[in-house]
């Protein structure tokens, strides 16, 4: 069957469960740019963080050419803060990830910045609501909320402050933040996860942002 007939496979490694609720919210959003024809999305958490160096290049590879290969392209989407000091900034981490994989064309990775939950503060009236917080959002910019404190420390924070008197579940209350809202507002937000959006766009033929 040709990729025409039957739409582009992406494979998306990812770092953990906080990404694996984002799958039904980008099939959705997908859905309203009006591909040519849906892509299928295979998200792959790797709890922790992806792999790096060779590891990282012999996964990609195996996905795009090994023996059971499944892919026609890879995205590898990383937070630029890990814990680590492995990447300084969003070009850093990038740069780094294409350069383990040899410069392999359908290979493209894409960051958080600084982690996944700053894809969630756009949306901070539905924190607070969730949480029962009146707690002011950390910025107008939030892929600029940075190491000192990352974006995922000020959800928590609201969530463990809040009159609900419930911790933030990464799986649960991250999925809850984004089915209520519109993907395409936290895109103008934030540059990384627009260009991210726009990579799976245009290898899917869809409108891009």
């Amino acid at each position: 069957m040709s990729r025409e007939t039957r739409g582009v496979r992406i494979a998306i490694l990812v770092e953990g469960k906080t990404e694996m609720v984002f799958k039904k919210i980008l099939h959705d959003f997908l859905k309203t740019r009006r591909p040519k024809r849906m892509p299928n999305l295979d998200f792959m958490p790797y709890h922790g963080r992806i792999p790096k160096n060779e590891e990282l290049k012999r996964r990609v590879m195996n996905l795009l050419d090994g023996g059971r290969a499944t892919a026609d392209y890879v995205i590898a989407l990383t937070d630029v803060y890990t814990g680590t000091s492995d990447f300084t900034t969003a070009e850093d981490a990038k740069q780094k990830m294409r350069d383990w994989v040899d410069n392999e064309p359908r290979f493209h990775p894409h960051v958080a910045l600084h982690d996944f939950e700053a894809w969630l503060l756009p949306f901070w009236p539905t924190i607070q609501k969730l949480a029962g917080s009146n707690k002011s959002s950390p910025g107008v910019h939030p892929e600029q909320v940075n190491h000192n404190k990352p974006p995922a420390d000020h959800v928590s924070e609201a969530f463990r402050t809040g009159s609900r008197g419930k911790s933030y579940i990464k799986p649960r209350d991250g999925e809850r933040i984004l089915r209520e809202n519109d993907l395409s507002i936290a895109a103008d937000a934030c540059p990384e996860l627009k260009a991210f959006l726009n990579t799976i766009l245009r290898l899917c033929g869809g409108e891009l942002l």
